[in-house]
């Protein structure tokens, strides 16, 4: 099952190797060794690299201040820094460009991208930070060491794991961004790929800037996966899980607060006014409403299929990752992200092909767009479900095996239960990111279904943002729910923190 779940990851792989390979070695090498590639590739590592470190400065910092110290309404504070993830980054590039009339270029990307994709970092620290043993800590401050070096030399290490894996997922999610670049005019190898294919009828020039990509994506994964093995590991010192020391910040309790409710303001306030000063006249047309509801359903549907097959696809390779490492299952594991860094637009391209010529049932249908969130998303969801399945003690499933229960009903009994957060978990996120992604869909949802993302592109690519306000109004409200959800696992709404 978990090669199934690899194969499917791999269906754009395939299909970019066996295009690109038909162009010939010349002509390869002729489109790669030139200038605007190298530029291009500096240009998409210079804004992966810029909106990487801004998520880090942000996600640690605001997960830091939510969970670890006294910080006023820490729980509202909280909330407000994991909804950017509601806003999918076209939504937040259509808001801007909308009020600000010359916001393009590398710098406003950059932002637009920042704003949006911190909350990859916040809620695994956050929950890192949450569930971080408290006993190490205090042992390094009755050596005499102060707060700062405390966190620097214990803490930050002990949520090193959830600092790299979220900068991992931002890196990846920049590198296939296709929405925002394209509003915002960045130049990238996604917006030159979408060029190349829709303009300028160049398949093989985008093919070739794909696979430049997955280069760049194969080198990023490599970088983390050596800093994940160099990491430190800290074992747990105490039996029972006690919250952590909270940081009295004293003078400067307001001061956070303010930078936390700026970021907020500039995250979701923009968007937010945005949508509201053209929802009015977005909804003021005869039939507006029936058509933005039956998108909704739609969307709905569509993600809620997406879920559901990237969750199946992903609940044994998640198990296996936890239970059976070793080189064959980080090689199954490093495979599944490699598709996750390609734009849409290859995702698309590469399912239509495989649709038309190996599973032409069920082309133009909604399961081969749920086969395409599959390829996508699936790193999501494994790493949802490993992490539950690290956390779940195997001796409970070894015990239940020797008293003569089969596989079957071990997964069943005791294996699915102990495993279940994660799996919702990353059932949030997966129907979260489905009901967001944008290319993919264009290419592939069945003729005459519209999703919102779908009809918030067909009116913002003309310019008609009171007609796309309502669209993108009701896409960030439906897409608060999984974030809402997401918030409340990463522990960052509990009660009993810092008590």
């Amino acid at each position: 099952m978990s090669v199934a779940a690899v194969a499917v990851a791999s269906i754009p792989l395939v299909y970019l190797a066996v295009r690109t390979s038909e162009a010939g070695t010349a002509r390869i090498i002729e489109e790669v060794v030139s200038a605007r590639v190298g530029w291009l590739a500096l240009r998409t590592v210079a804004l992966a690299a810029v909106v990487t470190l801004g998520c880090l400065v942000l996600g640690v910092g605001s997960a830091f201040l939510v969970v670890r110290t006294d910080i006023p309404g820490r729980r509202i504070l909280g909330v407000l820094a994991a909804l950017p993830l509601a806003v999918p980054t076209y939504v937040a590039a259509f808001a801007w460009t909308s009020t600000f009339r010359a916001f393009e270029g590398f710098w406003p990307a950059a932002l637009v991208l920042v704003l949006c994709s911190y909350p990859y970092v916040f809620l695994p620290v956050a929950a890192a930070l949450a569930g971080a043993d408290p006993a190490q800590e205090e042992i390094s401050r009755s050596l005499g060491r102060g707060p700062a070096r405390t966190f620097a030399g214990v803490t930050l290490r002990q949520i090193r794991p959830a600092i790299a894996g979220g900068g991992l997922l931002v890196a990846l999610y920049v590198l296939s961004d296709f929405g925002a670049v394209s509003i915002i005019r960045a130049d990238t190898f996604t917006r030159a790929i979408f060029i190349e294919f829709d303009l300028g009828f160049d398949r093989t020039g985008a093919l070739v800037l794909s696979s430049v990509l997955v280069l760049l994506t194969t080198v990023i994964l490599a970088a983390e996966t050596f800093s994940r093995s160099r990491g430190a590991r800290f074992a747990s010192l105490s039996s029972t899980r006690r919250p952590p020391h909270r940081i009295a910040l004293g003078a400067a309790r307001w001061p956070a607060v303010v930078v936390l409710l700026g970021v907020a303001g500039l995250s979701l306030g923009m968007t937010a006014f945005s949508l509201a000063r053209r929802m009015a006249v977005g909804v003021s047309r005869p039939g507006a409403w029936s058509d933005v509801l039956a998108a909704a359903g739609n969307s709905l549907w569509l993600s809620l299929a997406g879920a559901a097959l990237t969750m199946a696809l992903a609940l044994p390779l998640g198990l296996l990752t936890a239970r059976a490492p070793g080189v064959v299952t980080s090689a199954l594991n490093q495979l599944s992200y490699l598709s996750h860094a390609l734009p849409g637009l290859v995702i698309g391209l590469s399912l239509v092909f495989f649709g038309i010529n190996v599973a032409y049932p069920i082309y133009q249908t909604t399961w081969l767009l749920a086969l395409a969130y599959a390829a996508l998303f699936l790193p999501l969801a494994v790493a949802a479900v490993s992490g539950a399945a690290v956390q779940a003690p195997p001796i409970l499933e070894e015990t239940a095996r020797s008293l003569g229960k089969g596989p079957v009903t071990v997964f069943r009994t005791v294996t699915l239960p102990l495993t279940l957060p994660g799996i919702g978990a990353g059932a949030a996120l997966v129907f979260l990111t489905c009901m967001k992604e944008l290319p993919a869909t264009l290419l592939l949802r069945p003729t005459g279904m519209d999703t919102l993302a779908t009809r918030l592109w067909s009116h913002t690519s003309v310019a008609a943002y009171a007609a796309a306000a309502p669209y993108a109004a009701l896409l960030v409200l439906l897409a608060s729910l999984p974030t809402w959800l997401l918030a409340v696992r990463s522990g960052v709404l509990a009660k009993e923190v810092g008590r």
